[in-house]
């Protein structure tokens, strides 16, 4: 809507979610495929945190989330690829660092 995003359950309307334009810091899209698929996408807020959604048709939502934030804030997830690295990256910094305490 005009005032936030608003996100509703299929299987029980009772849980809804609504989010105000201006409490979104940043929406992180998950696409797979070089951008052909989106199967998910997160709102990052100000203050609670991060929200993870999935709908029948993403790309629409995102297109129509784009008309509300700056299109800065619409940023990729990180692939599987990165984030393993960025893993291991951490792992082995953090050995080395223990490994230089004992000596």
């Amino acid at each position: 809507g005009d005032e936030g995003f608003e996100f509703f359950s299929d299987r029980d309307p009772r849980k809804f979610i609504q989010i105000p334009w201006k409490e979104v810091n940043l929406v992180v899209a998950s696409l797979i495929f070089k951008g052909k698929w989106t199967p998910r996408y997160a709102i990052q807020t100000k203050h609670n945190g991060m929200f993870k959604f999935s709908s029948k048709h993403p790309k629409e939502v995102l297109r129509m989330v784009r008309k509300y934030i700056d299109p800065d804030h619409i940023v990729r997830s990180l692939t599987f690829f990165q984030v393993m690295r960025r893993n291991f990256k951490w792992l082995f910094g953090r050995i080395g660092k223990i490994l230089k305490i004992k000596r």
